[in-house]
């Protein structure tokens, strides 16, 4: 008999030039320990967004992006592309 497992593993984290943090979550599925199937799920964060919920490695890396200077140019940025 067949043994079937999922695993989600978070396989790729990127920091953009404006401070966002993009993360890609693999869900991998395995029959008898080799890897049958794969799909991806990704996500974007931008500077100061509420982190709750979000995996512990990727909070790790917006808390050390995410400076006060880089929130500050992020948010001056987008009040600029709304104003135009």
């Amino acid at each position: 008999m067949s043994t079937f497992t999922e695993t989600k593993v978070i396989d790729q984290i990127t920091v953009t030039e404006n401070g966002i943090v993009l993360y890609r979550e693999a869900t991998r599925i395995l029959k008898d320990g080799e890897q049958i199937a794969q799909t991806y799920h990704r996500t974007s964060l931008t500077p100061a967004q509420d982190l709750t919920g979000q995996p512990a490695n990727v909070v790790a890396i917006c808390n050390a992006a995410w400076t006060d200077a880089v929130i500050a140019a992020y948010q001056a940025q987008m009040a600029a592309q709304q104003a135009a």
